[in-house]
């Protein structure tokens, strides 16, 4: 699938924002982990995690947009 310039700036401005959401929720998740919590604390933590995953889906996604296909 090809994208128009337009689609193309606007894929690799959404794909910045996941990036730098992407490595926010790491630094979160990593302090959260690294401090002693109540068990509903880690509830959360597996909330954020699951977000972080989600985030990893779209920006794949959105590489695999931006990045055409080599054929052999």
């Amino acid at each position: 699938m090809m994208l128009t310039e337009e689609e193309s700036r606007h894929a690799r401005a959404t794909l910045n924002e996941l990036h730098v959401e992407h490595r926010d929720l790491n630094l979160v998740i990593e302090h959260l982990v690294g401090t002693p919590l109540p068990e509903q604390d880690q509830l959360l933590i597996h909330r954020l995690k699951k977000r972080k995953l989600l985030l990893k889906d779209k920006i794949y996604h959105l590489e695999s947009l931006l990045v055409p296909d080599i054929k052999a």
